[in-house]
């Protein structure tokens, strides 16, 4: 699995060298309209494709947020790679969100699953089943398998995943990232229960969202 840099993902360089580029270009000619939004799209973009660093919690028996955003769903789902039902944690992103997306355990990928689809807002539930999205499998140290779905979103186009099947992954290391406003959702193993509540914010990385019962 590759790293990306530690302060910025190295897909973001193009359109933030573009935008680049343009404000200067429009800053020379004089035309200070063009110029003053050409900065303004690279401020955003710089700050959208910034990847800082996370203090991971090493307690045992916890996993941690995918994803930087808001709790939207505590409940139950059906797992899209198990088929079984299982307590799902739903975290989305808006376009302010940090978007390098987290391992929520340390494990191995077992498995993963592509589906095409629309790109209605993710922040509605059936997003989860009608929009584009990638389900990556992880299998933790104890044998126990847990289901992470980027699902892209109104404005997202593109999710990109670093991992590869086979992978080792530790907990809180980068697995991918998805463009532009989105949503991950975390499906439970059994003998978890989540440590988050709807309405709750969440750091990828660093934000504990599920415990081991008992």
């Amino acid at each position: 699995m590759r790293t990306p840099s530690i302060s910025l993902t190295p897909e973001g360089w193009p359109s933030i060298i573009l935008a680049a580029t343009a404000t200067v270009t429009f800053a020379l000619l004089d035309w200070p309209v063009l110029a003053v939004l050409a900065l303004i799209a690279l401020a955003l973009l710089v700050n959208f494709f910034r990847d800082p660093e996370r203090f991971v919690p090493g307690d045992a028996g916890v996993a941690v947020a995918p994803a930087d955003g808001r709790i939207i769903k505590v409940g139950t789902a059906t797992d899209p790679l198990s088929g079984e039902e299982r307590t799902v944690v739903c975290i989305f992103m808006n376009l302010f969100n940090v978007h390098v997306n987290r391992a929520c355990v340390a494990g191995t990928v077992e498995n993963m699953r592509y589906w095409e689809g629309k790109f209605i807002n993710a922040s509605f539930d059936k997003a989860s089943q009608d929009n584009e999205r990638l389900a990556v499998r992880v299998v933790d140290e104890e044998g126990a398998g847990w289901t992470m779905v980027q699902i892209a979103g109104l404005v997202a186009r593109r999710i990109i995943l670093w991992a590869e099947k086979g992978d080792k992954v530790n907990r809180g290391q980068r697995y991918g990232m998805i463009k532009f406003g989105s949503r991950v959702d975390v499906y439970l193993p059994v003998g978890y229960q989540p440590a988050v509540t709807v309405g709750g914010r969440t750091a990828a990385g660093q934000t504990v969202i599920a415990r081991k019962a008992g």
